[in-house]
């Protein structure tokens, strides 16, 4: 009979009668991943949709006003304390030397984004203050407040690819930790000097179009000169005197509060004495790192609800084509994602990354993640392409809940 059931067995595989069992076996494997893929964005969007109710006119809670006081507050106080308290707390020396490959691969994230961003300007020309804000959207990613929601809820799940859970949420944090320093650095220098150009050229044109239109009253007649001095003394300006202002920019823009947290965070946990007097339940300064700690817990709740408020703008009317928003969400969910598997997957055949399959991907998830809603930040502060950045996140973050799941759930197929 053993016999008998051996053959039987042997001749399945010779005509290939059980491809349809492993067949099985995989679709059942990629849907118990789309499944733990998805947990996070319904998280996102449930709390949206929650943000979007509030700034509605049902409830009226959530008001612009409101909303950009808020933005402020996470601007200044809640962001850089989560920054500095996930850095301080989970990321040692030791470990930003051997993640030495994940700024590089945001760098390559922002230059692939751009230029896709730049040729999406140079074919649909949109209106000049837009200009950056459309290659800000291609290019800057949500690097730290999406991942830290949905890395750390895919390793809670069960059946994740990556091993035991509590090893999985430790790495995870101090993988997004460094992932969200490394984002808000590029954002608030490469995106942030986009928006302000585009700040600048709207606020200059405002000021152009109302002196056209109001007359020449004695208010016009100091406004006129001065803005024609400028306008001259800036071309007088020497190649030195450029540098010294593009270079005071720069500096400008790492003062940003996020960007010195981040480093503040890079200092303290990458010297081990500084760090044992605040982190740890030992610590003698730990009160500082709990009450940091408890700001920082603010920063997802508020900048999620945020978000879903300021999508309900994204109904309105904005001088950005559709044409455009497609070009956005081809260039952020297609593209990207595709050009972060080869990146990662010719990385690690290099020996570039380390074995830790977690650690890959986030790396690919990088490349599929949604605009960064700092932008959105960023065009409140400044003034400039409010509605048409609500247009932009109302449909890529719409598209995100189903597009991220699936890259998510390809990126852990590769990588299982």
């Amino acid at each position: 009979m053993k016999q008998f059931e051996r053959n039987l067995v042997l001749n399945c595989i010779r005509f290939n009668l059980l491809k349809p069992i492993n067949f099985d076996r995989r679709r059942m494997a990629f849907w118990s991943l789309f499944l733990v893929a998805s947990t996070p964005s319904i998280q996102v969007l449930l709390i949206g949709l929650l943000g979007a109710y509030l700034a509605s006119g049902h409830s009226n809670i959530l008001t612009a006003s409101t909303r950009k006081d808020m933005n402020k507050i996470v601007f200044a106080v809640f962001t850089p304390s989560l920054m500095f308290a996930n850095l301080a707390k989970s990321v040692t020396l030791e470990d930003i030397i051997s993640w030495w490959f994940m700024p590089v691969n945001i760098a390559i994230t922002f230059v692939v984004g751009g230029v896709l961003g730049w040729i999406v300007v140079k074919i649909l020309k949109p209106e000049r203050h837009l200009e950056g804000l459309v290659m800000a959207t291609c290019s800057a990613g949500n690097l730290g407040n999406l991942l830290l929601i949905i890395v750390p809820a895919v390793c809670s799940e069960e059946g994740n690819p990556f091993g035991d859970r509590n090893s999985c949420s430790i790495d995870s944090f101090s993988y997004v930790s460094f992932s969200m320093a490394l984002g808000g650095f590029f954002i608030w220098t490469h995106s942030f000097s986009l928006i302000k150009k585009d700040s600048k050229t709207y606020h200059d044109a405002l000021l152009m179009n109302g002196n056209e239109n109001s007359g020449i009253n004695d208010k016009d007649q100091t406004k006129v000169p001065l803005l024609s001095h400028r306008t001259s003394s800036e071309n007088k300006l020497s190649s030195w005197e450029k540098l010294k202002g593009t270079l005071h920019q720069i500096a400008e823009e790492l003062m940003a509060p996020p960007t010195v947290a981040a480093f503040i965070g890079f200092f303290v946990g990458a010297i081990t004495p500084l760090k044992y007097l605040v982190i740890g339940d030992n610590a003698p300064l730990r009160v500082i790192q709990d009450s940091v700690q408890l700001l920082g817990d603010g920063t997802i709740p508020c900048i999620t609800l945020i978000m879903g408020g300021n999508l309900t703008r994204g109904f309105r009317k904005s001088l950005l084509k559709p044409m455009a928003i497609i070009s956005i969400i081809c260039a952020r969910y297609v593209i990207l994602p595709l050009v972060g598997i080869a990146v990662v997957k010719t990385a690690y055949e290099l020996g570039f990354l380390p074995h830790d399959p977690l650690y890959r991907y986030v790396l690919m998830i990088q490349f599929a993640v949604p605009p960064a809603m700092n932008i959105g930040t960023m065009a409140q502060l400044l003034d400039v392409g409010q509605d048409e950045c609500s247009v932009i996140f109302l449909w890529t973050y719409l598209v995100a809940a189903l597009s991220l799941t699936v890259w998510s759930t390809v990126f852990m197929s590769i990588l299982s």
